[in-house]
């Protein structure tokens, strides 16, 4: 019995697997570059206000937005660096 072909279909495979795993992470990286380039406003309101109207960023103290900030971080869904540049702008 010949087994070559199950070889090379594993091959295939792992091959194409890797593929995909290089072009996403390069694609992520877009993704991140895109973000990084963002300013705290445009990613306040992208983020904070899809879901709810957002307070006034005087309505709370810097040390409030930063609590604020680490609970919202959780439920959004975004980064340690999205988190301080959208805090950032609010205790401004």
């Amino acid at each position: 019995m010949k087994r070559p072909k199950f070889k090379n279909i594993s091959l295939l495979i792992a091959t194409a697997f890797s593929i995909f795993i290089v072009v996403s992470l390069i694609d992520s990286c877009k993704v991140s570059q895109q973000v990084a380039a963002k300013s705290g406003a445009q990613l306040w309101a992208e983020n904070c206000q899809r879901c709810h109207n957002t307070p006034s960023p005087s309505t709370f103290s810097a040390e409030q937005w930063e609590t604020i900030g680490l609970h919202m971080q959780t439920r959004a869904l975004i980064t340690d660096d999205e988190r301080k540049k959208i805090v950032d702008f609010l205790k401004q």
